[in-house]
This record gives C-alpha cells, sequence and structure tokens, in this order.
C-alpha cells in the first residue's frame, strides 16, 4: 500500500534530521553574557589588563564581556573554578604563571593545567628585573655572583611572594650560579620594594614600571633582565644570559583559555577577538602603562608556553629543593 504523499514526505523529512551535525543546532556564540575569572585579587596590573582586555572583547563580539575576581590559594581557586566550568565558552579564565607553578607548589591541586584547558591566546607579557639598593658592593649579575660566592648566606632578595615568577627567578638564580641567596616572600610586590628602597632588604625581583621611577632618581641599581631580550623601558640593562647565567628566561604573562573540551570554533571565534583587541593602538598603549608588552600567540602557540613554563617550572622546584606545601 502506497503512502500518501503529505504523509511520505513527513517522515522522509523525520529520517533525514539525524543526519545534520549537531553543531548545526548549537546557538551561536556569544548568545549571552561571558565571564571572565580572574584568580587574583582586584586592583594589580594583571587585573587592570584584564578589564581593558574584556573592555574591547565586549565589542568585537558585539556581547557583555564581565570580569570575576576569585583570588585565593595562591591563584588555586579561581583557575579551578574555571577547570570545572561547563565547556561552553562562557565562563574563560585569566592564566598567568601560577596554573602552571600550581603542582610544583602544593601537594594537592585539583586540576592539571595542561590537559584541563583549552588555551585560547596569550596576550601579553612583562619581564623580571633583579633590582638592587645602591649600598651593595656590586654593580651587575656577575660581581653579585662572585659576591655571594665569597659571603655565602649574606644576601637576601624580596619577592611579592610564594610561587609567583619571582620566586622561581631567585630560585633560578641560586641554583643556576650555585649561590644560597636567602629569598624573603612579601604580601605583594609594594612591601618588598620599600624595604629595598629602606635598605632592609639587598635585592628585589619586580616588574620594571613600578620601580622605573626610583631608577631614574638613583635609589636603586637594576643588575639584569629576566627575559632573553632586554626590556625597552630599561635599554641598557643587559638580560641575565648576558651576564653569565645562560638559559635564563622567565617572564610574567598572561592570556585568556577555556575549560577543555570548548568546541573549536568558540576557541577560534575569542581568539579572533583577541588578536584584534591586541593590534589596538589603544590598548597597547594603555598596556605600556602598566608595565605590559603585547605578545599575541595563538592557541597553539599559547598551549606549547604552557607545557614548555610547566616542564622548566618544575625542574627549577626540584633543583632548588622546594618542597610542595
Amino acid at each position: 500500500m502506497e503512502l500518501p504523499r503529505r504523509q511520505f514526505l513527513r517522515f522522509a523529512a523525520a529520517a533525514v534530521v539525524p543526519m545534520i551535525p549537531a553543531t548545526l543546532w548549537a546557538e551561536p556564540f556569544p548568545a549571552r553574557p561571558i565571564t571572565i575569572v580572574v584568580p587574583i585579587a582586584a586592583g594589580g596590573a594583571v587585573d587592570t589588563a584584564a578589564r581593558i582586555i574584556a573592555e574591547k572583547l565586549q565589542e568585537k563580539l558585539r556581547q557583555s564581556v564581565v570580569v570575576e575576581n576569585r583570588p585565593g590559594a595562591g591563584s588555586l581557586i579561581g583557575t579551578n573554578f574555571v577547570a570545572k566550568a561547563a565547556p561552553d565558552g562562557y565562563t574563560l579564565l585569566l592564566m598567568e604563571p601560577g596554573a602552571v607553578l600550581a603542582k610544583w607548589l602544593n601537594k594537592a591541586v585539583p586540576f592539571d593545567v595542561t590537559r584541563d584547558f583549552s588555551p585560547i591566546a596569550m596576550v601579553a607579557t612583562s619581564p623580571l628585573v633583579l633590582f638592587a639598593h645602591p649600598s651593595v658592593g656590586f654593580n651587575d649579575v656577575k660581581e653579585l655572583i662572585a659576591y655571594g660566592k665569597a659571603n655565602p648566606g649574606m644576601l637576601s632578595v624580596g619577592t611579592p611572594g610564594i610561587g609567583t615568577p619571582h620566586h622561581l627567578a631567585a630560585a633560578w638564580l641560586n641554583t643556576a650560579a650555585k649561590i644560597q641567596i636567602t629569598h624573603v616572600p612579601y604580601r605583594g610586590a609594594g612591601p618588598a620594594l620599600n624595604d629595598l628602597l629602606g635598605g632592609q632588604i639587598p635585592l628585589v625581583w619586580a616588574s620594571p614600571v613600578a620601580v622605573l621611577p626610583f631608577f631614574e632618581q638613583g635609589k636603586v641599581k637594576a643588575l639584569a633582565v629576566s627575559t632573553r631580550r632586554r626590556d625597552r623601558m630599561l635599554p641598557n640593562v643587559p638580560t641575565m644570559a648576558e651576564s653569565g647565567v645562560p638559559e635564563f628566561d622567565t617572564a610574567n604573562w598572561f592570556g585568556i583559555a577555556a575549560p577543555a573540551k570548548v568546541r573549536p570554533e568558540i576557541i577560534a571565534r575569542v581568539g579572533q577577538a583577541a588578536h584584534e583587541v591586541t593590534e589596538i593602538r589603544d590598548v597597547q598603549m594603555r598596556m605600556s602603562t602598566l608595565g605590559l608588552s603585547i605578545d599575541f600567540r595563538d592557541s597553539d602557540q599559547f598551549r606549547e608556553l604552557i607545557i614548555n613554563d610547566h616542564q622548566k617550572y618544575g625542574t627549577i622546584v626540584r633543583e632548588a629543593g622546594i618542597h610542595p606545601g
């Protein structure tokens, strides 16, 4: 018995529906507000930079982009929140080196930075600089190393805290140069700088932008830059590698990441918008005033950086004898 034409067409259409890819049924992205979780407290340079990026992403994506601070446990709380979020692209992470360092500095970490995230784009970097009080008897890193070997245990260096890239830079210099400079962790960069200016500590690792006015006034000495390239703010200050510590290369960086398994087209959409944001002159200027340099890397390049830094920092921590807390 033949089916009526109208009934046949209805059955035929129903049979075709399962063949349509599921992604075609997904809502266009973004269809609702996006949240960028910043895993550190509000008010610092990285938090400010996140808000600059969010503001411009909002324009590019034509959707509200909200910054939400979730600080605590050395950035673990906010980072883990995003790792466990729905992989729909609406909860993103402002990822910074704390996420890469977490495994090596904590006994229990609820996420795997190399597997639980979809890197979208790296946005900016900032070098670290080793500054000294003018009263110290050395003017460069080679003289510092010689002094450290002749006077073991007599030097100390301040950082913004345990688990920061500054802390890793201090540990790396010790193991690479075979000296022992005591690490003094502070609750932020400001207190460390104050004690350097007051002569309570002879050395600090710091981002250059906050210290530059004091350097120009002769109140501190700049010994070396942590990255392979010299810093644009301090063009006459050599790198650590130029100063006799080969392979030394570390920096603050930040980028945008999503939970693992976010759809590739969402990664591409946000990544392209982030790329366009970094090319805006106003963004570049505002980042510069924060001491940050635009350094865009796409999803694959950002993933490679995360994996490489994860391995590199693990080696530094083990060689320095730092035990997870």
